[in-house]
């Protein structure tokens, strides 16, 4: 009977383990490795660039607070999706990000546009008190963020660690990435970031 038989894969449980991961790995490698190499995932839309040392700093900050949990950054192309937040999400609007923030759940209102819907002092006040603007709100308080300072000492190391993965940020950017986050806070840098989202594809119906 030979070693690689139905009988002897589907009985011994080591060698059904290794045959499954092998199958899932050909299978996903297929599948993936194609999105590697296509422009439309690959390359920026028209008008991205990357985010700032302040707003790179709001979205570390968006992501250390688990607003993903929440919040999805996704427009999916349905009509009732667009007809509401604007045109459906693209691949080269996140080829910068690492990771993406989009997802399915919507427990909170979806991001993808908001940019610029509100203006700051808003942003401010919903981020201290979520229930003073919207009321049915379960979204918690985040007054803390107004008196953290923001971390001016690691930015210039992250951005560089962005360039190694291909977001293509200047010396002077990175050079000048810490004086912009002096004397900010981590509101003023969530709150940049929030501004940001969607605003390269928002005039786009």
């Amino acid at each position: 009977m030979s070693f690689f038989s139905h009988k002897t894969i589907e009985t011994k449980l080591p060698l059904m383990i290794v045959a499954v991961l092998i199958a899932v790995s050909i299978g996903g490698l297929v599948l993936n490795t194609p999105i590697f190499f296509q422009d439309s995932t690959t390359k920026p839309v028209e008008g991205l660039k990357p985010l700032t040392a302040l707003q790179l700093e709001g979205r570390d900050i968006y992501v250390r607070e688990g607003c993903y949990n929440c919040h999805t950054q996704q427009v999916r192309p349905f009509r009732s999706e667009f007809e509401r937040y604007g045109h459906y999400s693209v691949a080269g609007e996140f080829v910068y990000d690492r990771p993406h923030q989009w997802g399915s759940r919507r427990t909170g209102p979806d991001l993808a546009r908001e940019g610029g819907r509100y203006s700051d002092e808003w942003q401010r006040l919903h981020l201290r008190s979520p229930r003073s603007l919207v009321g049915e709100s379960n979204m918690p308080n985040y007054p803390w963020l107004q008196n953290a300072q923001a971390d001016a000492g690691s930015i210039a190391a992250r951005m560089g660690v962005l360039r190694l993965l291909g977001v293509p940020y200047t010396d002077a950017e990175i050079d000048a990435a810490a004086n912009e986050l002096q004397g900010k806070t981590e509101e003023d840098a969530l709150v940049a970031y929030l501004q940001t989202l969607g605003t390269v594809l928002k005039s786009v119906r």
